[in-house]
């Protein structure tokens, strides 16, 4: 989620049907999962989906920049079920959880969220969940696009730890928007209030179990709701949306232009499982003087001693506004050679500017560097600059409780 975790994929459009027409059908088959939410995003406007950690995810609520701007300016609620949890409990829990990550989790308490690389032998990011501490031995996994269920179940067998790992009946929504807090105090009461950023707690509403987090793929202020009961989706979708509606609460989903501008990462986009943490920034991620081990820790020590061969920057790309975002990745020249990659591109309209996330070798990788970027259209202009584009403290975010 992602954290914030990466949500951009291919959309499938709903099948338009008359009112006396059968049921709009989406033709994947059982093999692909519905949320608990689904029945109501169709309702309430969805128009395309695609599909993500085996399941159904609206990617369409109508124009993405109208979606970006309810976002920013007022609150969007999003199903964000795709986001599946692996739970992790028994006596060894935490230090398996530790072995799956390497960031240190030794200051991480009960009812903490951190975020969190899962890294493969080599050093390669395969998922970059949120984890949440729901008890000393309790632990949810909050994943991106990859199926970490069985990597960390086919891990447990053979670790000779006492623990157990599976999907829980868990379902998140996002509330993300300036006015979100609003919204979730209408709902909740006072108590939101003191919810910190990265955080969470566990409410009722209305006999529906929830635990409800400062956190969300958008780089606003925002929360997650984890539905804990499948059978209550609905009503919850409706609860909120019914609450939100005095405060400008529009359906919609994750927002590509949003989370470039804050340069949040999308897994299988900007990376995977050859990518690994240092060439993306995220060595804060990494202790490699912990005393504990984790998967990649070898891998990893001789990576951090050579250094980097590529980086993950930011661009500015000249040219007409980008239509809608890239479906594959666009080649990076210089001087009639290849040099990276574009993983992530979009216009954003508040800034009035196409810009993306890539991939490029190390010499190429410095502040103001200029290049080109050969799309399916037109080779356009590109010049290296700072990244995040917008909210680079992620204050709007982390604002501070009421």
């Amino acid at each position: 989620m992602s954290l914030d975790h990466g949500i951009d994929t291919a959309v499938v459009p709903v099948t338009t049907v008359a009112a006396n027409d059968p049921p709009k059908s989406f033709g994947f088959g059982t093999q692909i999962r519905k949320s608990p939410y689904f029945d109501a995003t169709v309702r309430w406007g969805a128009t395309a989906f695609s599909v993500y950690n085996h399941m159904y995810i609206p990617r369409d609520f109508g124009d993405p920049e109208q979606n970006f701007w309810n976002l920013v300016t007022a609150a969007t609620l999003s199903d964000v079920a795709v986001e599946r949890q692996v739970e992790i409990t028994g006596p060894d829990a935490a230090a398996f959880v530790q072995f799956l990550t390497p960031r240190n989790l030794s200051t991480c308490a009960v009812g903490q969220c951190k975020y969190v690389l899962i890294t493969n032998a080599d050093g390669g990011v395969l998922n970059d969940p949120i984890l949440l501490r729901l008890a000393e031995n309790h632990f949810w996994l909050s994943l991106a696009d990859s199926d970490i269920l069985l990597w960390a179940q086919g891990l447990a067998v053979n670790s000779g730890l006492d623990v157990k790992v599976c999907e829980p009946d868990v379902s998140p929504l996002q509330l993300q928007g300036p006015r979100s807090r609003e919204i979730m105090q209408s709902v909740f009461g006072d108590k939101i209030n003191d919810l910190r950023y990265y955080w969470f707690v566990e409410f009722e509403l209305e006999g529906i179990p929830l635990i409800i987090s400062r956190t969300g793929w958008s780089s606003e202020l925002g929360y997650e709701i984890y539905l804990r009961d499948g059978s209550r989706g609905d009503e919850l979708w409706e609860r909120l949306m019914a609450a939100g509606e005095a405060y400008g609460l529009q359906p919609g989903h994750t927002s590509t232009i949003r989370r470039i501008e804050a340069g949040m990462l999308s897994y299988h986009a900007d990376m995977d499982s050859h990518t690994n943490p240092y060439e993306l920034g995220l060595g804060r991620l990494v202790d490699l003087d912990m005393d504990a081990d984790f998967v990649g820790k070898a891998a990893l020590k001789e990576i951090a001693a050579a250094g980097v061969q590529r980086r993950q920057v930011g661009l500015l790309i000249g040219g007409e506004p980008i239509t809608g975002s890239n479906n594959e990745f666009w080649p990076i020249m210089h001087g009639g050679e290849q040099v990276g990659v574009v993983t992530s591109a979009v216009y954003s309209p508040r800034l009035d500017a196409n810009i993306a996330l890539a991939m490029v070798s190390i010499e190429y990788s410095e502040l103001g560097t200029e290049t080109e970027i050969v799309t399916p259209m037109a080779r356009r202009s590109a010049k290296v600059v700072e990244k995040p584009f917008y909210d680079p403290k992620k204050s709007l975010a982390a604002l501070k409780s009421a």
